[in-house]
């Protein structure tokens, strides 16, 4: 998996490319964790280079959305291709994970 990193205002969006799954989370996990480390409070993983997700990759979502809700940030999907959205749809992910279609709105929807 390639992270690329971004940062809009006070906003961190990690662009993702790869699979999501159980060969690509270690990585996926460590710089999630390293921008926690490093204040971001606002996240969005822009999945528009993920073609692939398991059960694992869910699960690191989870993981995620959890340690973001600890530290009273939060975290934003963007650019979910159908097979993605249908599987947070399925899994009823898609009731605690927000999704958007525009790199624009995803930002504007931290405003308070």
């Amino acid at each position: 998996m390639n992270i690329i990193e971004r940062t809009l205002n006070d906003v961190t969006v990690l662009d993702l490319e790869g699979n999501l799954a159980l060969e690509g989370n270690k990585q996926f996990r460590r710089h999630v964790a390293a921008s926690i480390d490093a204040g971001a409070r606002k996240l969005i993983l822009n999945l528009a280079g993920v073609p692939y997700m398991d059960s694992s990759g869910l699960g690191e979502l989870i993981s995620c959305y959890t340690a973001m809700q600890k530290l009273s940030g939060s975290v934003k999907l963007l650019h979910l291709n159908d097979r993605l959205q249908h599987l947070l749809t399925v899994t009823k992910l898609s009731a605690l994970l927000e999704t958007f279609d525009s790199e624009s709105s995803a930002i504007s929807s931290f405003a308070p």
